[in-house]
């Protein structure tokens, strides 16, 4: 059986975006399911990590077409190193950074990849008549690919699985944006349309198939996942009372919370003073800055970007591993990849979000961590505390468990299921 993928993100594409397909890619195969890949040629990637390519299997056909994103004509206005992901949306723009999210926020939908659209229809059009496709998915976001596959869908009448590693108007930062009305129904429009066509969905949480059963019946539930076994014993323990955080520190997810109960802590305690660090491996918003000066969170390790074989290090030799979901409307059903290689590194976790959320069952099903509330100082003092008082007694350890089934080959024969049953 041969499935097309379409997907943006793929290596040499680093960050979240691109692990998710290329772990199916990697093991689709030893469940019966040839993968053919359809991806950018001349992509503008945020994030770059060539390590992920050797991740590749070497017998899967990659085709790639050119695209035409207007980011680049929008990042010539701006001053070098400020372009910014939307997840980093500017929440104080200047007066023509008003404008430029205006214009990119109602004239390119539902994404600045939009004019990649056609001329992958057309591409994919000749492609599938002279191959044997069984059926087609695409990834989003960028949510423009979920257009190609419906355009696909409507000229072809080939089978179609849309996957969501993100929600569309869900999204935390969906209602940041400077949409109009007209624009927001437009969204929503191509939304429900997408979901009703697809013949399967796929969605990474409980909360988003939740949302998106009104539309459809046939909506799964694959989670994101961890990959490969890891050899702990080679691991040292950081000597600090390390708290450390992977990926986009943005200001959503601003753990302001953390950073009061941390302050009141060293002000009553000399001994955690001396022994905590945080650290930052991965991107941090300026506000998140700010709000450390504030508290006088003095102790801060900035490691920035590393390759992703690098934050697997970070991941085991943390005392603590921090995960700070977006404080957003959407929250309920925000679930960060992160959470899942943190399981792996089998490290405490110590997560800031919504206690009933989908986040909060994944760390009670597997006796992860812990998982306070947004605004909870002194519930979060003592977590912090129970933490320290294990560290300095040597015992602080992880007693997970029942996490196999989100490694990523368990999860790609879950996938596997889907397809043969959507084609058949």
């Amino acid at each position: 059986m041969k499935v097309l993928i379409i997907t943006y993100y793929w290596p040499p594409s680093g960050g979240s975006g691109v692990q998710r397909w290329l772990k199916f890619v990697k093991y689709l195969q030893d469940f019966g399911v040839e993968p053919v890949v359809y991806t950018v040629e001349n992509p503008k990637y945020p994030i770059l990590d060539a390590s992920l390519e050797k991740e590749i299997p070497k017998n899967i056909t990659i085709l790639k077409e050119p695209i035409w994103e207007p980011n680049n004509i929008l990042s010539f206005f701006k001053k070098e190193n400020t372009q910014q992901s939307a997840g980093f949306l500017n929440p104080n723009p200047t007066f023509f950074g008003k404008i430029l999210q205006y214009i990119r926020a109602n004239y390119f939908i539902p994404d600045a990849r939009k004019f990649w659209i056609q001329p992958s229809v057309k591409y994919l059009k000749k492609y599938l008549s002279e191959h044997k496709i069984d059926a087609v998915i695409t990834s989003g976001p960028p949510h423009s690919l979920h257009l190609i596959g419906l355009e696909l869908k409507k000229a072809l009448n080939i089978k179609w699985i849309s996957d969501f590693r993100d929600p569309w108007t869900e999204i935390d930062y969906f209602e940041q944006l400077p949409l109009t009305k007209k624009s927001i129904r437009l969204h929503q429009q191509l939304e429900q349309e997408v979901v009703e066509k697809s013949d399967a969905v796929l969605v990474v949480g409980q909360t988003m198939k939740e949302n998106f059963s009104k539309f459809s019946k046939n909506i799964h539930v694959i989670t994101n996942g961890f990959d490969n076994d890891i050899d702990s014993t080679s691991i040292t323990l950081d000597k600090k009372f390390t708290i450390t955080h992977v990926g986009l520190m943005n200001a959503d997810r601003n753990p302001i919370s953390l950073w009061k109960a941390i302050s009141d802590i060293c002000n009553e305690n000399a001994d955690f003073t001396a022994d905590y660090e945080i650290q930052f491996v991965g991107k941090i918003a300026s506000e998140v800055r700010h709000s450390l000066e504030e508290y006088q969170i003095k102790k801060v390790l900035d490691v920035g970007y590393v390759s992703h074989q690098e934050v697997t290090k970070y991941q085991q030799k943390a005392q603590v591993l921090l995960l700070a979901v977006n404080n957003v409307k959407s929250a309920k059903g925000v679930i960060t990849g992160k959470i899942f290689e943190y399981l792996q590194a089998k490290r405490p976790i110590l997560a800031i979000g919504p206690t009933n959320g989908d986040l909060a069952e994944i760390l009670k099903e597997t006796n992860a961590g812990t998982i306070v509330n947004f605004n909870d100082v002194e519930n979060l003092k003592k977590e912090i505390l129970q933490l320290y008082s294990s560290f300095k007694n040597g015992n602080l350890e992880s007693k997970s468990n029942n996490i196999e089934h989100y490694h990523r080959r368990n999860l790609t024969e879950k996938l596997a299921h889907i397809i043969k049953e959507t084609v058949s």
